[in-house]
């Protein structure tokens, strides 16, 4: 081997071992010491700016990658003033329809070239101390797509130049929201049951104060009350499975005479519960009772449910929410607006008429 590729093959190795043997981080600076070149042209070659030759990026890039180097997140934010986090204020974990949310977000804020970082899962409001972790972390926007957002979280963020961009329901205030038309779809439930010649009609309600399942229940009643109905029994399905079976056994258990035809329950989640306690008491979906729910989950597909549902645009809402959201974090002049977009009727067995 010639002296200088032995030399080459040398510095190469030890380019490649530094790292490892300190256990320390690289850095620009132990870059730029090892090239013997200034640190902020290892910052511009890295970022692709500057009037730099090619065979010295090369160089640059190649250690960068010998070294497994990535840019200091600190560093990243104090030198731009973005962070690249946005924020997610998750719902409830138990109703699948977040799950599908959350993988649909962490797809597209990826596709981005962002991070995500998760705020806060679980029922309830969000405490102040939770409102305060979007400060501290610096993230750069938050979605929210939790049932119930105090005002406190729209307030702080709003007071430090945090937009807020809300999934699955209308803003209280400081946000703009995208969210599937649930008047429009909940109207359309109420036309499968009411033409398929269903008259004693009851509604599995939630007693959240969430827009989603107020709107839901609005639709439907409106529609049912222009076709001179009105829901003979409404029940509080407390937005689970367990609510939904419980409000579905008490129906199964109700004398054949006074016993609804029909029920609407406001999510697929406590549609199933509806379903399986229908069916542990005798009754038969779709023949014996008509029932249909709203989300479109995967699972309402199964043969055990076959589930007719309004399915929600999960791909496209959560695709114009982060638009809507960079738009604001790149100019926060603009004002908030209310996106409402349709979603799929999928009729199934469970409405189905003898």
């Amino acid at each position: 081997m010639r002296e200088a590729d032995a030399a080459q093959s040398g510095m190469m190795l030890r380019m490649e071992s530094s790292s490892p043997k300190t256990g320390r981080r690289a850095t620009i600076v132990t870059m730029s010491r090892e090239l013997g070149v200034a640190p902020s042209t290892i910052s511009r070659a890295l970022k692709g700016e500057g009037r730099i030759s090619s065979e010295l990026r090369a160089r640059i890039a190649q250690l960068a990658q010998d070294y497994g180097y990535t840019p200091h997140a600190s560093a990243r934010t104090m030198s731009s003033g973005r962070s690249g986090l946005i924020g997610l204020v998750l719902g409830a974990s138990y109703n699948p329809f977040y799950t599908e949310l959350l993988h649909e977000a962490v797809r597209q804020v990826a596709l981005r070239g962002m991070r995500l970082l998760i705020i806060h899962a679980g029922p309830g409001p969000i405490e102040r101390s939770t409102a305060d972790s979007l400060l501290q972390y610096q993230v750069d926007g938050c979605l929210v797509t939790s049932v119930e957002l105090p005002s406190y979280v729209s307030s702080v963020c709003s007071a430090n130049g945090v937009p807020v961009v809300m999934v699955n329901r209308v803003p209280l205030l400081n946000a703009s929201a995208v969210a599937c038309d649930n008047l429009h779809g909940s109207a359309q439930l109420a036309d499968v049951l009411v033409h398929g010649g269903c008259r004693r009609i009851a509604l599995i309600r939630t007693s959240s104060s969430s827009s989603t399942g107020q709107e839901r229940d609005a639709g439907f009643t409106r529609r049912l009350e222009q076709a001179g109905l009105r829901p003979v029994l409404r029940l509080d399905g407390r937005s689970t499975y367990e609510g939904g079976f419980e409000a579905g056994a008490h129906i199964a258990s109700m004398p054949a005479a006074r016993r609804p035809d029909a029920v609407f329950a406001v999510s697929d989640v406590m549609a199933y519960g509806v379903l399986d306690a229908l069916r542990l008491g005798g009754l038969r979906a779709g023949q014996d009772i008509a029932v249909v729910g709203f989300d479109g989950l995967p699972q309402s597909a199964r043969p055990i449910y076959d589930l007719t549902t309004v399915e929600q645009p999960i791909e496209a809402m959560m695709g114009r929410a982060l638009d809507l959201l960079q738009a604001r974090m790149a100019d926060d002049r603009l004002i908030d607006e209310t996106v409402l977009l349709r979603g799929r009727l999928i009729l199934r067995g469970s409405s189905g008429r003898p």
